[in-house]
């Protein structure tokens, strides 16, 4: 028989009541699937899912009611249309089988116009209704698909921004693939600490690898006579560049305000305006200390600055490795996360320079 026409599964302790259903099912185009106890149900529940029971209620061992409540609990079975069958028709016994989830009610002795009606009635809205939720999983999709299409361009467009400020300091642009790579390396080897495994999901650790490029996107507001000027800077010129931290957030926010759906954005904006604390709370820009620091800056602080060592830059000299390791260690506690710097020290051989 055609695998889409609908089977109705009936449950009864007395065969004869099983066989008169089972013909009057079989003479309305469908499938029978007479069974003779709960048990037996559940077993044909596992082989095959019906689109409809018809469900005695008196049954030794487990009645309908106990077996409806169960099937009503399994996500796998709940949405299924009960229709109690019982010679017991007073409004107590109804109630009870409505408030457990059926959806009608045949009485014995049977009538083929009534089983009909009510079995045809109800496969129809089954039916109905698994076409729409069908309906509603395909539109979702679509909606999903279309929104990680935004996202990714979204995302394409602010990494080029980024880039763009970068190689106004770097013209290789090594520094920013660094900072992603190194702060999801960071993030991953992070999940493995008791202290921050619940912190740190594998959605953070990939979300952290994009969003941690975007660390200085706000150093387009800074001028090149400031950004690119060889040794020390002045006091009011040092107040400039940081600044970027506070435009940076806030011209994240701007484009996380158009589509907040965009989870990378909100962790970006945090990294932003968060990236130059420091855990002993003599950071910019709000002076914020030890965990009020948002995680995501605080693992990318390190890379940052660990990146800053190593590389070389207009205004310093290029440092070795390990004169870099020794100055992180030196501000564990200081400028650093601790906890982090810990774990930091346990990676250093295999960080991006």
């Amino acid at each position: 028989m055609d695998e889409s026409t609908a089977n109705v599964l009936i449950v009864d302790d007395v065969t004869s009541n099983l066989a008169i259903l089972a013909e009057m099912i079989k003479s309305m185009g469908y499938i029978a699937r007479p069974v003779t106890s709960a048990k037996q149900a559940m077993a044909a529940i596992e082989a095959r899912m019906p689109q409809l029971v018809l469900l005695d209620i008196s049954m030794p061992d487990v009645d309908g009611y106990e077996l409806c409540e169960i099937l009503k609990k399994d996500v796998r079975t709940r949405d299924i249309p009960i229709i109690f069958i019982s010679a017991m028709d007073g409004t107590e016994d109804k109630k009870k089988g409505f408030d457990l989830g059926a959806v009608d009610f045949v009485s014995k002795p049977f009538e083929l116009e009534e089983v009909t009606s009510r079995v045809n009635t109800h496969l129809k809205i089954y039916q109905m209704k698994q076409e729409l939720e069908n309906y509603n999983r395909r539109l979702h999709k679509m909606v999903s698909d279309q929104v990680k299409r935004i996202e990714e361009e979204e995302k394409n467009f602010i990494l080029a921004l980024a880039k763009l400020s970068e190689l106004r300091e770097s013209a290789d642009g090594v520094h920013l693939k660094n900072i992603s790579k190194n702060s999801k390396l960071l993030a991953m080897s992070l999940q493995f600490s008791p202290k921050f495994e619940k912190e740190i999901s594998n959605a953070f650790v990939e979300t952290i690898e994009v969003a941690a490029g975007l660390h200085d996107i706000g150093k387009i507001g800074i001028s090149d006579q400031i950004l690119l000027k060889p040794g020390i800077l002045t006091s009011a010129e040092r107040k400039i560049v940081r600044t970027h931290t506070e435009l940076g957030a806030k011209t994240l926010e701007e484009l996380y305000n158009m589509n907040k759906h965009n989870e990378f954005l909100k962790m970006a904006i945090e990294i932003a305006r968060y990236h130059h604390e420091r855990w002993d709370g003599a950071g910019y820009p709000e002076g914020l200390k030890g965990k009020e620091i948002p995680l995501a800056a605080r693992i990318v602080a390190v890379v940052d600055v660990y990146d800053a060592l190593v590389g070389e830059r207009c205004y310093k000299e290029q440092f070795s490795h390990e004169q870099s390791m020794k100055i992180m260690n030196d501000e564990a506690g200081k400028q650093f996360d601790a906890d982090i710097i810990e774990v930091f020290n346990k990676i250093q051989n295999q960080l991006q320079k």
